[in-house]
């Protein structure tokens, strides 16, 4: 059995204590299974205020699910021995705005005026839509789900502004149907999708090129349905350029201790500073 196959069968703690020894660091789909996990963002305690903020006002994409203490790296509210600088995949370092670098710990990173904060993933509801039959192709090929910027817009919060991220699933129509409903319960984790049907209308050009993640195959019937993703976030940094600011790689997440049904019902208590 590959690491993998083993890791889906596992507990968060255990999957968590792989990715930091560095015995996984591939993205985390299919892992957890009906776990939140959650996207990333690191920030200095500077632009905590505009950045809650820019979650607050805009829900669909930023649904926050964690705030930590300023300076501390443990999220005691999201799960035992989380430990934000090891336990995520892959990371991603902006400074100023942009991208110079991609690691796998950011230990040698932390500082004192970090604030953390995790956003649901919609990671979270694909093991309710497999639980109900629907087959999701980027995890049945171990491809990281395709994700696409579009024209909708944000609502700005201080200097944090853009367009919202979409990830992208190719369903049938009965069961596009069928996954709203089913994602219509988890608000925590993006709930239903903001579009289905014609990309073009959302401003994406070709949804054989996705900006971020791995293309996948439209079969013949099929409907391109599309929902909030927590890649936003990193638009909108890139357009503050916040002096520094850590985020997850796109697909590589924190899988927490919280019960997807939790979330889905807003069972989960925030900690902040």
């Amino acid at each position: 059995m590959d690491l993998r196959k083993k890791l889906r069968q596992s507990s968060p703690e255990v999957i968590r204590q792989a990715i930091r020894r560095r015995e996984f660091t591939g993205d985390t789909a299919g892992l957890g299974g009906g776990y939140l996990q959650g996207n990333l963002a690191i920030l200095p305690a500077e632009y905590a205020t505009d950045f809650l903020r820019f979650c607050q006002r805009n829900p669909k994409p930023c649904p926050l699910v964690g705030v930590s203490e300023t300076g501390d790296p443990y999220l005691a509210t999201l799960g035992h021995d989380i430990d934000i600088r090891t336990d995520v995949p892959q990371y991603k370092i902006f400074e100023n705005g942009s991208l110079i670098n991609q690691v796998e710990d950011i230990t040698d990173l932390w500082r004192d005026d970090f604030v953390t904060f995790v956003l649901g993933c919609s990671f979270s509801f694909e093991d309710a839509l497999m639980a109900e039959g629907i087959a999701l192709r980027h995890i049945d090929q171990n491809k990281t789900v395709p994700m696409f910027r579009t024209n909708i817009p944000t609502v700005p919060a201080g200097p944090f502004s853009g367009e919202i991220v979409v990830s992208m699933r190719a369903l049938s129509v009965e069961n596009a149907i069928r996954a709203i409903e089913i994602t219509s319960r988890f608000p925590q984790a993006h709930g239903t999708p903001l579009h289905f049907g014609d990309p073009a209308m959302i401003g994406i050009e070709d949804v054989n090129k996705p900006d971020f993640g791995d293309p996948t195959d439209i079969k013949d019937g099929e409907v391109c349905v599309f929902w909030a993703c927590g890649v936003t976030p990193q638009v909108a940094i890139t357009n503050a350029k916040p002096s520094i600011c850590i985020t997850h790689a796109p697909g590589h997440m924190l899988i927490t201790d919280i019960r997807g049904a939790d979330a889905g019902r807003g069972q989960i208590n925030i900690q902040s500073d």
